[in-house]
């Protein structure tokens, strides 16, 4: 089995993210976002080669309010990398598959 982009809520965020003890890749989208679906192939290219090394993840801004203000989610798509529960990157709008593996390789 492939491994799969994993959902995130505003209730399991803390643990799924935060909490987590690989790099975690979260794409916060929404359903209405046409760049947001363009991304979803990259990020399951990603989560399938970086499986076990660290976590890709999505988080709805429609149907998780809480979230996105506590990081300045402004425009979607919006990418962070969180390791150790802190931000080390971060990127707006459509962002190739090199520079997310380049950030991820960064912490690994």
């Amino acid at each position: 089995m492939a491994p799969e982009v994993v959902e995130v809520t505003d209730d399991s965020f803390e643990e799924e993210v935060l909490k987590a003890d690989l790099p975690v890749l979260v794409d916060f989208w929404a359903v209405w976002c046409a760049p947001c679906h363009m991304m979803t192939p990259v990020f399951e290219e990603v989560a399938a080669e970086y499986a076990g090394k660290a976590k890709i993840s999505k988080l709805n801004v429609d149907e998780n309010p809480k979230t996105p203000p506590n990081y300045r989610i402004t425009a979607i798509p919006t990418t962070i990398l969180f390791k150790d529960g802190e931000i080390v990157e971060a990127f707006v709008g459509v962002t190739p598959k090199e520079k997310l593996t380049a950030a991820l390789d960064a912490v690994l």
